[in-house]
């Protein structure tokens, strides 16, 4: 028969133990939150087409009226202007409210010489005094302008430094416009290497890439004037490079804007009207790949 003190320090043990139960039975684990859903990041690709390129206005009010704004944008030539005014801040209606009012002779300034006839010191001012002379790593959304440089044919991506300088030499057209010098290097139109800049996206981080090509396929009989017979000599050559570009694209919207040509300014209302066709005739798929997309990157 135990004693009183032998008997203690049991009848201790089996009241830390029992309150040690009850503890855990009123004090459940803390619930773990869930994770954030993971979202993929829309990348915008602009392509080149001189002012076909007024199209992308139309694209970008009617991805911008469906929810679906972009996280960043690239473009080549025509795309890298409309596009380094959408980086600044500029909605898709105050972007067709720029559009109606640019007069041509904002972006021309000729010259005499055997490497061009337009200088482009008006275009790299006019997008400077547009995005508030913001440098492009300032600006509101990250934006990258395709060029290519002119010694070596390699494709470069502008991502820092000034926004009209970038743009300039993204648009500047092979015997049109003259190259653009920055630092050492001379550069030219980036539709050359990258007619619709969709590697820049992904290279920017895009896990999903919407396309916009305007470029016109080369029709039998349909070049007329220097312009456009030179938009189809370089379409004819880019198509290697297009079709590399828009295969690693998601969605490619393609405005009709076959029948307007390179220097068709007066037809800024047609080719954004085409942009929006184009575009709200693409929301379906877009919205369908996006939900697949975002379904693949939170299993």
């Amino acid at each position: 028969m135990m004693s009183k003190h032998t008997l203690r320090p049991w009848l201790l043990a089996g009241m830390a133990a029992l309150l040690s139960a009850c503890t855990s039975l009123s004090s459940p684990p803390a619930a773990v939150a869930p994770k954030p859903a993971l979202k993929p990041k829309i990348g915008l690709a602009l392509g080149g087409g001189a002012a076909k390129g007024f199209a992308h206005v139309g694209v970008i009010k009617v991805l911008e009226a469906a929810g679906l704004t972009p996280d960043l944008v690239t473009g080549t030539s025509a795309g890298s202007v409309v596009g380094s005014l959408y980086a600044s801040g500029l909605s898709g209606m105050q972007l067709q409210s720029r559009a109606i009012q640019l007069d041509e002779s904002n972006l021309t300034d000729w010259t005499l010489s055997s490497k061009g006839v337009i200088k482009g010191e008006k275009l790299q001012n006019w997008i400077n005094a547009q995005v508030a002379n913001k440098t492009m790593e300032q600006l509101p959304r990250p934006f990258g302008a395709v060029a290519t440089e002119l010694d070596s044919g390699r494709k470069v991506v502008f991502r820092l430094g000034n926004t009209g300088q970038a743009v300039r030499a993204s648009a500047s057209i092979p015997n049109v416009f003259l190259p653009v010098k920055i630092g050492n290097k001379s550069y030219v139109d980036g539709g050359l290497v990258s007619p619709v800049p969709v590697s820049a996206a992904r290279e920017m981080g895009a896990d999903f890439v919407i396309a916009v090509d305007i470029s016109a396929r080369p029709r039998k009989g349909a070049a007329t004037g220097f312009l456009s017979m030179l938009d189809q000599s370089l379409n004819i050559m880019n198509g290697p490079a297009l079709a590399q570009e828009l295969k690693q694209a998601d969605v490619v919207i393609r405005p009709q804007v076959q029948n307007i040509g390179s220097a068709q300014f007066d037809a800024r209302h047609q080719a954004i009207l085409e942009g929006e066709r184009a575009a709200q005739a693409a929301l379906p798929q877009i919205r369908q790949l996006l939900q697949q997309k975002a379904i693949a990157m939170n299993k």
